[in-house]
């Protein structure tokens, strides 16, 4: 087998674009559901609360994997669990089309799923920041960013028009099987950096070590536990912050992916493929251009002076001037209006994207960068994986409108967390780190 050139000056940009094929069938798997959810739901006899309660399993199951993946993807090969993990989950979603009741959605939706995409999770982001340094960092992660919204604007469309014409089971087949297929370009592209020791006399000292090793014939990597990340995470007053932010996102984006098209569909009497486009489509195109701005914006401050801080700035200021366009998407009857809250939620929430895991690597060492990302992960959607249920509750009770509304209170209080952070943390966090 040709062996892959990881010192091509290209190779960091193809990892970014195997990494982002991967994450748009994982995205794209993951909303799948969604986008049908009312004719599965129609399917099993159920009601909003159950059907809440199943997305809320799926995340609990991700959530819980998590730190699983982020231990294995400090000791072993990053790239060897992106293409499992790829597999795992392309199946469960394969398998889910065939599902006929409560059980088999547990198993394959929920478990299957949540399994597989829970050990992508904190794996990919450890990939590229190997590759791309503080010069191209947030740039790189914000691209592969882009991945996510494209990732449910395809599925919001396609994912609702062979569900209209073939059945919602189709809708997991197509899906599922692309991601069995591309799981062979992962094994045979994608692979961990090599270490960036170079073979040194003994008395000489080691000025620059990777934080990971090759899969082949690097060392493996310092012992990192699951208690060490957390305590490591929790002594760092601005990663505290970022944790008690992103808890916030993912609440708010669960409650919102989970809902939005059940809600546009009844609210406006639109077709399911109709309602699954505008519900992510407004959003998402959005996000991409947001993501893309506030990339480039934020390795742009981060280069200047005492410019890292200003990263948290943007991501506070994304999160407080989306919180408006959450509660115009669910007060507001008229449609135009909503599908403009909807890209104006979208725009601002990925100034918060572009930035997570550039500050988090600022202020966390370089041993803990996977198991950092897989406790993000472990409490942001461990705590959001409550949303889709509370939302359902809240459906079957008042309606999904105050529910939906009142997601901009979650977003505000991250606001001021980022800010707090900035203000009175973030330097000497960083410091640290330098130091």
């Amino acid at each position: 087998m040709r062996r892959v050139n990881t010192d091509s000056k290209f190779y960091k940009w193809e990892v970014v674009l195997l990494l982002w094929v991967a994450f748009f069938l994982n995205q794209a798997d993951r909303q799948a559901f969604n986008i049908v959810l009312p004719q599965i739901q129609a399917h099993l006899g159920a009601s909003d609360s159950t059907m809440g309660l199943l997305a809320t399993l799926f995340n609990v199951f991700y959530a819980v994997t998590v730190p699983f993946a982020g231990y294995f993807a400090d000791r072993l090969s990053r790239s060897r669990q992106i293409w499992i993990s790829t597999l795992i989950f392309s199946t469960a979603t394969l398998l889910t089309g065939f599902s006929g009741g409560i059980f088999y959605f547990i198993l394959f939706r929920c478990f299957g799923m949540g399994v597989g995409q829970g050990l992508f999770g904190p794996t990919y982001t450890g990939i590229i920041a190997e590759y791309h340094d503080s010069r191209t960092r947030a740039r790189a992660m914000a691209l592969h960013q882009t991945s996510y919204y494209v990732g449910v604007i395809v599925c919001g469309f396609l994912a609702g028009k062979v569900a209209e014409t073939l059945g919602w089971h189709y809708a997991f087949y197509i899906f599922g099987g692309a991601g069995v297929l591309f799981t062979v370009v992962l094994a045979l592209r994608l692979r961990d950096k090599p270490a960036a020791v170079a073979a040194l006399p003994s008395e000489a000292p080691v000025t620059e070590v990777q934080p990971e090793a090759s899969t082949d014939d690097a060392p493996a990597p310092a012992h990192v536990s699951l208690p060490s990340a957390i305590r490591a995470i929790f002594r760092v007053p601005t990663a505290v912050c970022m944790l008690v932010a992103y808890c916030g996102l993912i609440f708010g984006l669960n409650g919102y992916l989970t809902w939005m098209p059940k809600y546009l569909q009844d609210t406006f009497s639109l077709s399911l493929s109709s309602a699954g486009f505008h519900s992510m489509f407004w959003t998402h195109a959005a996000a991409f251009v947001g993501v893309l701005v506030a990339g480039a914006l934020s390795d742009s401050i981060a280069n200047r002076p005492r410019g890292g801080r200003n990263r948290l700035l943007l991501q506070a200021a994304g999160l407080l001037l989306a919180a408006p366009c959450i509660v115009l998407m669910g007060l507001s009857g008229t449609f135009v209006t909503v599908c403009a809250a909807l890209a104006g939620f979208g725009f601002f929430r990925a100034f918060f994207d572009a930035g997570t895991y550039a500050v988090l690597y600022d202020v966390i060492e370089p041993r803990y960068y996977s198991m950092s990302s897989a406790v993000l992960i472990l409490f942001g959607f461990g705590i959001g994986a409550l949303a889709p249920w509370i939302l359902g509750m809240i459906g079957d009770t008042i309606g999904l409108s105050a529910g939906i509304a009142s997601l901009a209170a979650v977003w505000v209080v991250g606001s001021i967390a980022l800010l707090l952070a900035r203000v009175l943390f973030y330097d000497k966090d960083a410091a640290k780190m330098k130091g």
